[in-house]
């Protein structure tokens, strides 16, 4: 089976990679072990840029070291604060926003994205996106808190305006209820 499909990670990166550009400003609003973070590294090249963001200062150690192993680390600024606080550090327009919800794999599963925090980054993400911008938002529900959190997003972007907004969902209908989903919100225009 083609891994682009099964794994809900590497079909949100396949869905960004026709819409980031080399020198495009990107976020990833939940760094976690790297993945995602090198993966918009690659694709926004030396003139881009990645700002990333997680609560756990292991996330971040973990993610630099990724990016020093593939010489990327140039073109990302880590950020050891929450992903509900990017305006502070983020104050141009960006082209992605990825979101990897729940908590770092090979951690203490108990600290995990919230929704109030979750719903704040969106809400600050639809500010930052640029026109013909993508978010995508990855919701796993299989741990405490993950079903709630779920529920959250899908109240907020179906708030979002239809006139501006695109907002899909991804989701297996033959797996677990539990399985994970992907949402995917573009901002129409561009």
């Amino acid at each position: 089976m083609n891994d682009i499909f099964y794994n809900i990670s590497f079909f949100a990166q396949n869905l960004l990679n026709n819409v980031i550009l080399s020198g495009d400003c990107v976020i990833d609003a939940t760094v976690g072990n790297g993945n995602d973070t090198l993966f918009l590294a690659q694709k926004v090249g030396e003139k881009g840029k990645v700002y990333g963001f997680d609560v756990q200062l292991a996330a971040i150690q973990n993610t630099a070291s990724l990016l020093e192993q593939h010489g990327l680390a140039e073109q990302v600024q880590l950020i050891h604060d929450g992903h509900q606080n990017m305006l502070k550090y983020v104050n141009r327009p960006v082209k992605a926003v990825m979101f990897n919800l729940g908590y770092l794999p090979q951690s203490d599963h108990k600290i995990i994205t919230l929704p109030e925090t979750t719903i704040e980054a969106l809400r600050q993400s639809t500010q930052l996106l640029q026109t013909g911008g993508v978010i995508t938002v990855i919701v796993y529900q299989g741990h405490s808190g993950g079903e709630r959190e779920g529920e959250e997003v899908a109240l907020f972007l179906k708030k979002l305006d239809s006139r501006k907004w695109d907002c899909l969902l991804w989701s297996f209908i033959n797996r677990s209820p539990m399985a994970p989903y992907l949402y995917l919100i573009h901002k129409r225009g561009g």
